[in-house]
């Protein structure tokens, strides 16, 4: 008997996805950063004191930012009808091919996720029953459906704030409208963070599959409840 099998785990459907949606959010972000510095007003602190800037001028610098509004407009409106309609067609993709139950939390998810935080803190040993998706992965990742979704409507409302002024008005006026998009963008950009971290500490098989579309892996460790298949047909 072989000591190694292969099991495959994303479809090709799920990977041209996260391989798509991964450079068109990077150029939406950096197109946002050239946008948010014709008028870059976001700190934490109180009256006069500021303890943290979004984003100090030294970074604008650094970056080649200052000065680039119309690029950056430009280049923000073009991509973000591409980001839409590839964030469309994978929630699309999710709810017919009913992958969504992979992904989808349960109620069992907020348990089981500080149980995978601890593990992965190396502050508690052995991991809650493995899926294709641990309870953590499936909090993120459907929060980042949530996010694209926020991050789509209140982008369309400070884009068109007058033929759109419903859902301006809908999602608590301009100004805040503007405070929610940058603060989403804030919070994806963590996300980029913490997921490389964890595709870096998760090792080159889990990369692989994201490539691939399976992982090779010694027979036994391998589980019952791992719903990863075994025949490349539910690869395509």
């Amino acid at each position: 008997m072989p000591s190694q099998k292969i099991f495959y785990k994303h479809t090709r459907a799920i990977r041209w996805f996260h391989w798509i949606n991964f450079p068109l959010l990077a150029i939406m972000i950096w197109s946002g950063l050239l946008i948010y510095w014709a008028n870059d007003v976001y700190r934490l602190g109180w009256n006069d004191t500021t303890l943290l800037k979004f984003f100090p001028d030294s970074f604008n610098q650094a970056l080649d930012i200052p000065f680039r509004l119309a690029e950056g407009m430009s280049l923000h409106f073009a991509f973000m009808w591409l980001f839409i309609l590839n964030g469309i067609a994978y929630v699309l993709y999710l709810i017919f091919s009913k992958e969504w139950k992979y992904l989808l939390p349960n109620k069992s998810s907020f348990g089981e996720s500080w149980r995978v935080i601890l593990h992965d803190l190396h502050i508690r040993r052995g991991l809650p029953p493995q899926k294709k998706y641990n309870a953590a992965q499936r909090i993120a990742y459907s929060l980042v459906i949530v996010m694209g979704i926020g991050s789509f409507l209140t982008g369309l409302a400070i884009y068109k704030p007058v033929q759109l002024s419903w859902l301006c008005n809908i999602m608590g006026g301009y100004a805040f409208c503007r405070i929610l998009h940058f603060t989403l963008t804030i919070l994806f950009c963590l996300f980029f963070l913490v997921h490389i971290i964890q595709v870096i500490l998760a090792g080159w098989n889990n990369f692989a599959a994201m490539i691939r579309g399976f992982e090779v892996k010694p027979i036994e460790e391998t589980s019952s409840n791992q719903t990863l298949s075994e025949t490349p047909e539910e690869n395509l």
